[in-house]
């Protein structure tokens, strides 16, 4: 059984966001780093 990695992290985030609101602003920052790092350095997404 194959799980869809960004579909767990994304069910995730959102039931912690829904337990803690304020989380929210964390998620946001966390994913748009990391999406970042990845445009800037493809060669991270290669692991």
């Amino acid at each position: 059984m194959a799980v869809n990695i960004s579909a767990l992290l994304a069910l995730i985030a959102g039931i912690l966001i829904l337990i803690q609101p304020r989380l929210l602003n964390y998620v946001v920052a966390v994913y748009l780093i990391v999406v970042g790092l990845l445009g800037l350095f493809p060669r991270l997404a290669a692991f």
